[in-house]
């Protein structure tokens, strides 16, 4: 039931919600924003592939060679007389350990591109969220669509190159929307959380810069993590990083369903990210006008 309060002598209509109705309002915010805005988000996405290769005579070719030689040098490189950890794949152990490594370094590089420009993001568009009424919180939506575009070629040079040394792709890589998409939620949260830190203080541009790096070699990138001893192949998933390389690895080399507790808690911090993300950054939404 709405209640009416009276303020200097007019009367207010507030609405009283129950818990658990403003809990489901609180969960299809951030959607239901995302739906409101989906012109300006279109727009502004299209501006900011069209600039990536602005200048640049090859243009999108780009966003596939990229890949292509990362793939051939891992390739190269690993068809030595390396000693290589027991990597399993229908490609063969040296083909299947370059794959290994690329696997890894899409979704770490995917990562890495959020975290390195999530705490600039709203200085990048200070004059709009400054001199007109912005959605600001779009932002972090249209900047992880801008990197997915091209984590998805980058899969999809990987499969190419799958099929192409094997003949054949698992049934399993149907199921790659089923980590993506959450990968992606997990990254919009953080670059809510991390744009919010950002405005306050450029401090959290310079501190991703010196830890992104680092968790190059605390996601398991180069390494399964089996090859861990206990009980750091256990806490190593306190890495979130972790589950996602490991779901990834799994649905598109080795052709198996992923780890079910594995899978659970990668789902589970892709939620509690996205919308602690959410709420942080609405908390102080109209306050990061004044400080950027």
């Amino acid at each position: 039931m709405p209640s009416v309060n009276v303020v200097n002598g007019k009367q207010i209509v507030v609405e009283d919600l129950g818990a658990a109705e403003r809990a489901v309002r609180f969960l299809a915010k951030p959607f239901a924003q995302m739906w409101h805005h989906q012109d300006l988000i279109q727009a502004i996405l299209r501006r900011e592939v069209s600039e990536r290769f602005k200048g640049s005579a090859a243009g999108w070719i780009w966003a596939v060679v990229a890949p292509l030689l990362s793939i051939a040098v891992f390739t190269f490189a690993f068809s030595t007389s390396l000693q290589l950890p027991n990597v399993y794949s229908a490609a063969g152990p040296r083909v299947g350990y370059a794959l290994f490594i690329f696997s890894g370094i899409i979704v770490f590089n995917f990562w890495s591109e959020m975290a390195f420009r999530a705490p600039m993001l709203l200085h990048e568009y200070t004059h709009f969220i400054k001199q007109t009424i912005f959605p600001s919180d779009m932002l972090a939506v249209i900047s992880t669509l801008r990197a997915a575009l091209y984590t998805l070629i980058s899969i999809g040079v990987m499969l190419l190159f799958q099929f192409a040394m094997v003949g054949s792709l698992p049934w399993t890589v149907l199921l790659i929307p089923f980590t993506f998409i959450p990968f992606m939620a997990f990254l919009v949260g953080m670059s809510w959380f991390l744009s919010a830190i950002g405005a306050f203080t450029r401090d959290a541009g310079y501190l991703m810069i010196n830890i992104v790096p680092l968790f190059m070699f605390l996601t398991p990138v180069f390494y399964p993590h089996t090859a861990l001893p206990p009980p750091a192949d256990f806490w190593i998933y306190a890495n979130a990083l972790t589950g996602y390389v490991e779901v990834m690895r799994d649905i598109v080399l080795l052709g198996k369903l992923p780890s079910l507790p594995v899978y659970l808690w990668t789902l589970f911090t892709s939620v509690f990210t996205f919308y602690f993300g959410y709420w942080f950054f609405d908390r102080y939404r109209n306050v990061i006008v004044d400080v950027i």
